[in-house]
């Protein structure tokens, strides 16, 4: 097991959620989403673009080679069920796929590689939430209050394509030599000015080969652009 990880214990799948896009009513017009999850119980194939019976509604901005797979930590629950203490959580109410036991952002990397059931995965970027989550709480608030607590999770590409379940352990097999915690991506995405430090983790970003292009291209342009202080 990685050091980085050696403290979270053995580490594994709680829940895998898949759900198909449906139409919902937000705000006096109808939105079809991908966002609505449940979990499954019996075992599913990870594919290439994502699991068996999950799809997105857009797949300009989820889904897709870079988030075949969305995975948020059980931790974070706890921190939600206080902020949202009027409300039920089910597992993959964030719309997450995998529920997963410990990875928080600071301890997962960009290109950490996990084998899990018979898959093979790797680490390619956090979430950026999008609109679509205040529908799924019915609060036009929480897109916000999701990224600023900094519990955003993180996608995963397929590597090798296989069967995954609930029980299943996440083992990790590999990091990428210049990897970059992903909760340091988040941060990066919206800080305002960038110190020294900034610039090299940004830099090493751009270097981890399962870093999306989108994403390199975002952050080359913010080292062209944004003011920069020691």
């Amino acid at each position: 097991m990685d050091a980085a990880y050696e403290d979270e214990g053995k580490m594994k799948v709680i829940s895998v959620n898949t759900g198909l896009p449906r139409e919902v009513k937000w705000h006096g017009r109808t939105v079809t989403t991908g966002i609505f999850k449940e979990p499954v119980l019996s075992r599913v194939s990870l594919r290439k673009l994502n699991l068996d019976g999950d799809g997105q509604a857009d797949l300009s901005v989820h889904g897709g080679q870079y988030k075949a797979v969305y995975c948020y930590s059980f931790v974070h629950y706890d921190y939600w069920k206080r902020e949202l203490s009027d409300r039920e959580l089910p597992m993959g109410i964030f719309g997450e796929n995998f529920t997963l036991d410990g990875f928080l952002e600071d301890s997962v990397h960009l290109g950490d590689e996990f084998s899990i059931g018979s898959a093979e995965v790797v680490v390619t970027q956090p979430r950026l939430p999008c609109y679509k989550l205040g529908i799924r709480f019915e609060a036009d608030d929480m897109v916000k209050r999701f990224f600023l607590s900094g519990r955003t999770g993180f996608y995963l590409a397929v590597v090798s394509e296989g069967e995954v379940g609930a029980g299943d352990e996440v083992n990790v097999t590999s990091r990428d030599p210049n990897s970059v915690p992903v909760s340091e991506i988040t941060r990066l995405y919206s800080e305002k000015r960038y110190s020294n430090a900034d610039v090299a983790w940004v830099r090493r970003a751009l270097r981890v080969a399962a870093f999306p292009e989108s994403w390199k291209e975002y952050f080359r342009e913010r080292l062209r652009q944004i003011p920069t202080f020691g």
